[in-house]
């Protein structure tokens, strides 16, 4: 009889004959830069997750930066609300002096939406009857990239969903000489219901209606694969899913497809579900987190941008 169980029957035998490995520099770490706060305070149902004010945040980066963090993803959140002319100059100066932090030897991306900064909380603009200005949006989509690129983004990750915006942020980086700025497109995004303690921390909760209109609806495979392959036509340097688990039959296909690198993101909802389980005593925390990120990884993901990312020491990756 084929004794399966005989390479796996001590550790070093597992690790010998693992298929899917991946370490720190394949995890990217969200923060939150509340320019509202001066100090942190906690994502609900999020362990070890802070929305920042200004100097709460650096001294995150430089705790993450020293227990061996390399990849970041940036979301500002404004102190105020408006509808047009928003404001990058807070997010700036924070790009600033992480990138100063971070050398050649860590990269700082930048989300690249309107949702924190609308009133309506929504990622696109509209007109006074309630319909979506797209031309107007994709403008002050441009206005943010061109801002972060100038203030020292190493990429800018654009997570709008809306018709146009890879190849109309391309044109305008390449324009103002950004031409080696990576785009990290949010490509296959989904109207999840995943996102809630994200939009807490973000300030992002739509005002009316929802997102529907312009993310992807959950039922359709097809479509998905298709926004990621204009994307890539588009311009993207780098694709991505989202929710990350529950978009995991995307992931080779895609990059069968559009021969890019594929990530996923492992959504707050996913990382808080998580916790919820280890808080009930019904699972270890960092094995539970563990389990879901080579399962990622194992169904093709190349990065996966999440939020235990900073415990990438505990779960034994460097």
């Amino acid at each position: 009889m084929k004794r399966l169980q005989r390479l796996r029957r001590t550790a070093s035998l597992r690790d010998l004959c693992a298929e899917t490995s991946f370490g720190a520099a394949q995890l990217v770490q969200p923060l939150f830069l509340d320019a509202g706060l001066s100090g942190g305070r906690p994502v609900p149902g999020m362990p070890d997750i802070q929305t920042h004010g200004h100097d709460a945040l650096l001294a995150q980066v430089d705790a993450d930066l020293e227990a061996g963090v390399r990849q970041f993803l940036l979301f500002p959140v404004p102190a105020r609300k408006q509808e047009r002319l928003f404001d990058s100059a807070f997010a700036c100066r924070a790009i600033e002096q992480i990138r100063a932090r971070c050398g050649t030897e860590a990269s700082l991306w930048v989300d690249t939406c309107l949702c924190s900064h609308t009133q309506s909380g929504h990622c696109c603009l509209f007109d006074a009857a309630g319909r979506q200005e797209l031309p107007q949006t994709l403008a002050a989509l441009a206005e943010l990239a061109l801002a972060y690129a100038g203030a020292g983004a190493d990429g800018i990750a654009p997570s709008d969903m809306n018709d146009g915006r890879v190849a109309h942020l391309r044109a305008r980086l390449d324009a103002a000489g950004h031409d080696l700025l990576p785009i990290m497109s949010y490509s296959s995004k989904f109207a999840s219901a995943l996102y809630g303690p994200f939009r807490v921390a973000a300030q992002s909760t739509p005002q009316q209606g929802d997102r529907r209109g312009y993310q992807l609806d959950i039922r359709s495979r097809r479509e998905a694969l298709a926004a990621s392959r204009r994307c890539a036509e588009e311009g993207a340097d780098l694709l991505m899913v989202k929710p990350g688990l529950t978009s995991i039959d995307l992931l080779a296909p895609i990059a069968a497809d559009t021969g890019l690198p594929v990530g996923a993101f492992q959504v707050s909802g996913e990382y808080a579900s998580l916790a919820l389980l280890a808080r009930e005593g019904l699972g270890e925390f960092d094995r539970l987190l563990l389990e879901a990120l080579l399962v990622i990884r194992r169904a093709g993901a190349s990065f996966i941008i999440s939020y235990g990312a900073r415990r990438a020491r505990a779960l034994g990756l460097h």
